[in-house]
């Protein structure tokens, strides 16, 4: 659905907005627009890590500061991961500002670290103030990604002890947010927790980097689903769209556009996980569990039939695919499974109690599901999506669609190729060392943040 508010607000009522200080959402780079840092990257903060990162960057063809510098820049990437305390974060912090009104449109800063959750089973193995560095790199990267202005975005990239900085899945995770790619990723942070999967440059991860690899999509016909086929196809995955018969005739066209398999299956069918099995007649590499339904009524007013429908389609049908596909010997020999759960699983939502909880289930499931999935060589992982804009979105009442775009650090909708390159992403072999987490595609919405 067109944004009317944001391409008027960058076309003739520009200077007034302005003036108003109204929202001022900037048309965001994706694909085909292609990598847009044609300026430098600053690589800020001290330490080998920096240092590494810096020739990363001159090796696959960027050009690199390590001070900072008047001239305008594409990127910022700050090192904090050998801070040992919270008063070691004040130089490169106070140098990230310096440096923020050279920013381009559309500009990245990535803030690299340690991981700071304890090990209940030894509490007394971190150090307190190790401890609150390391969360306050977090609050620090969040805090600015609320402040980025003009499309840009603050992520983070953390690095689990043990594991090295520029393991795989952290070089594969630079390459995705600083990439078009992210475009509507903001704040949030990406947990590198093992040294697994494959080392990729810039431009494989750039090309046909699923080339070879089977990808089973589930609600497949429309709206994000469509796009995921659409971009895992365009990656080089070979596409199998699952989607009700209901829907065969929109899933038939999708899978036409994109050469792909349609498989007409209900996928709360008790056998649903071997039936695809037997349809794709290969080993799975990707399944994407997209499929979805909302039955939204207050819980007062909640009967059986919404609640357990809900449930049966958008968790339960995940939890016995999975087992089912694991039993049959179907995975690939590294699969990636990635699930759609949403901001509503975070923070909940007025009117969603059944959604909420089925989508929070969601990321409960992958959570635990990550140790089971490294076993056979994969990982399993969330991606959240905030306000996108599809069809759903569209019929909701003008003022609250107006209001939900605005919400957000981006203060615009995302588009469903943003879900879609999210989930290419983790579905990559360069993503390996990130399992069990979720990743939020929402702008840096308000809504759990």
């Amino acid at each position: 659905m067109t944004d009317t508010y944001t391409r008027i607000a960058n076309g003739p009522l520009r200077a007034a907005v302005k003036a108003l200080g109204l929202p001022n959402p900037v048309p965001l780079r994706r694909r085909p627009d292609g990598d847009h840092l044609s300026e430098p990257v600053l690589v800020l903060g001290p330490g080998a890590g920096a240092d590494s990162y810096a020739q990363l960057l001159l090796d696959n063809g960027f050009e690199v500061r390590r001070t900072p510098t008047s001239e305008k820049l594409s990127a910022i990437l700050a090192f904090v991961d050998e801070a040992q305390g919270p008063t070691d974060l004040s130089r490169t912090a106070l140098e990230i500002g310096g440096a923020l009104r050279g920013l381009v449109r559309c500009a990245r800063v990535v803030v690299f670290s340690r991981d700071g959750h304890i090990n209940p089973e030894r509490p007394e193995a971190m150090d307190p103030a190790l401890n609150a560095v390391r969360n306050g790199a977090l609050g620090l990267m969040r805090s600015l990604a609320h402040e980025m202005r003009s499309g840009s975005t603050a992520n983070g990239i953390v690095v689990s002890d043990g594991v090295p900085l520029d393991a795989p899945a952290a070089v594969s995770a630079l390459w995705f947010l600083l990439s078009s790619k992210s475009a509507y990723v903001s704040g949030q942070p990406l947990h590198v927790t093992t040294a697994d999967g494959a080392p990729v440059t810039a431009e494989a991860f750039a090309g046909k980097h699923l080339t070879g690899r089977v990808a089973v999509v589930t609600g497949a016909a429309r709206g994000i689903g469509a796009a995921i086929a659409q971009t895992l196809a365009a990656d080089g995955a070979r596409i199998v769209g699952v989607d009700v018969p209901q829907a065969g005739d929109a899933l038939a066209s999708t899978m036409n556009r994109v050469g792909g398999t349609a498989v007409q299956l209900d996928i709360t069918a008790q056998d649903a996980g071997r039936s695809i099995a037997r349809a794709v007649g290969a080993p799975i590499d990707i399944l994407v569990h997209n499929a979805g339904i909302t039955r939204d009524k207050m819980l007062a007013n909640m009967d059986a039939a919404r609640w357990d429908s809900v449930i049966a389609v958008n968790i339960d049908s995940q939890l016995r695919m999975n087992a089912q596909l694991t039993e049959a010997g179907a995975w690939g020999e590294a699969p990636r499974v990635v699930s759609l759960a949403s901001t509503s699983g975070i923070a909940g939502n007025r009117g969603q109690t059944n959604y909420a909880a089925s989508k929070a289930g969601v990321i409960g499931m992958v959570a635990a599901s990550a140790a089971q999935l490294r076993t056979q060589g994969g990982t399993i992982n969330a991606v959240a999506p905030g306000f996108i804009e599809t069809e759903m979105t569209a019929k909701m009442p003008a003022l609250t669609r107006e209001l939900a775009r605005r919400v957000s650090s981006l203060q615009q909708g995302g588009q469903p190729v943003d879900v879609a390159e999210a989930i290419a992403f983790l579905a990559s072999d360069g993503a390996g060392g990130i399992s069990g987490d979720t990743l939020r595609v929402c702008g840096q919405n308000m809504v759990g943040a």
